[in-house]
């Protein structure tokens, strides 16, 4: 697992190669087990295989080139109604989303993640293209498939953002 945290890498090319099933469901699945606040889980998920509605995607979310190739779109949204507490659907999706690409990347997958939230440039559209009900905010598109590409796995790791006991 610990390898699978080190190489992950944002995913921008992929092969024609489309995703099975149940690898969407692992995802899915993985991406529901994350914590969430009081366990509320107030996550929703909207995979997207059409290529028409991921195409009017790309036209409202400036970062998303990448789904010009990929076969999938999951859009990580979060129920207002099932969230413990006001804004914490934004930390819980997040969980979410990070289960999501993990198991994606363990699954020999690659995946980007393209933020929605907070930008309402972006969150509002999306809504509407996706018929998300009043509730319901989109957090995060994720573009999947099959990576095209192999990304140089950096050392991330900097001691001078560790602080013991105190800053």
């Amino acid at each position: 697992m610990l390898d699978t945290i080190f190489e992950r890498r944002s995913i921008r090319k992929y092969t024609d190669r489309p995703v099975e099933e149940d690898k969407l469901h692992t995802l899915l699945r993985a991406a529901m087990y994350a914590p969430s606040a009081k366990d509320a889980r107030p996550w929703h998920f909207v995979v997207v295989h059409d290529r028409g509605v991921i195409e009017q995607f790309m036209q409202v979310h400036p970062y998303s080139k990448m789904l010009e190739q990929a076969p999938v779109l999951i859009v990580v949204c979060g129920d207002k109604s099932r969230e413990a507490a006001p804004g914490y659907y934004l930390e819980d999706c997040g969980a979410a989303t990070q289960n999501l690409l993990l198991a994606a990347c363990e699954l020999g997958l690659g995946t980007c993640w393209m933020g929605i939230s907070p930008v309402r440039e972006r969150m509002e559209p999306v809504k509407k293209l996706l018929g998300l009900p009043e509730h319901i905010e989109p957090f995060c598109g994720i573009a999947v498939g099959y990576p095209a590409e192999t990304r140089q796995v950096p050392e991330r790791f900097d001691e001078t953002r560790v602080h013991h006991d105190r800053w």
